[in-house]
């Protein structure tokens, strides 16, 4: 996986093939080249692709990764506080206790927004059973609130609900 020191490096060179490309536009509108308009297109592009490199070169792009968490996968997701992710039906209680603090490390984004005081993203996770053949349930197994305003919260709220477990279909052996 890249890091943002390999974006920095990568942000350098285009940004050094960028300037060239500049420079050989700006030659060919002095010398009337057929080629100028070209590379005013080519500069434009290299442009564009610099302020990414660089845009991914300073926001960090890294995922955590909690012991015991099984993977999920996003079911809803409103953009702002409201996150939903399903589970496997065969999960335990400290499976997801890790799950939901990984996805909600992990769907922690400045760019979400909380609405008047919410200043919290919840993720509620759930999973589907099979109660009888053509039916099917949802169970909605816990939920995790997180801060908006800081990544590392200390103060995370979880809530498991142990009754729906109860639910679950038991592992065969």
């Amino acid at each position: 996986m890249f890091t943002t020191a390999d974006f920095l490096n990568y942000a350098k060179w285009s940004g050094i093939f960028t300037l060239l490309c500049g420079a050989i536009a700006f030659l060919g509108f002095i010398f009337k080249w057929g080629i100028r308009f070209r590379f005013v297109g080519i500069t434009g592009f290299m442009g564009l692709l610099t302020g990414g490199l660089l845009a991914l070169s300073i926001v960090p792009l890294t995922h955590s990764e909690i012991p015991g968490a099984v993977r999920y996968s996003l079911v809803y997701d409103t953009g702002s506080t409201q996150v939903v992710i399903t589970v496997p039906p065969q999960i335990t209680e400290d499976q997801l206790d890790a799950t939901l603090r990984q996805a909600a490390s992990n769907l922690y984004s400045y760019g979400r927004m909380g609405q008047g005081n919410n200043n919290q993203l919840t993720v509620r996770a759930r999973t589907v059973i099979h109660p009888e053949p053509g039916v099917s349930k949802l169970l909605y197994l816990g939920e995790i609130r997180s801060s908006l305003a800081n990544r590392n919260d200390d103060k995370l709220a979880i809530e498991i609900h142990k009754e729906l477990f109860a639910q679950l279909p038991k592992p065969t052996a």
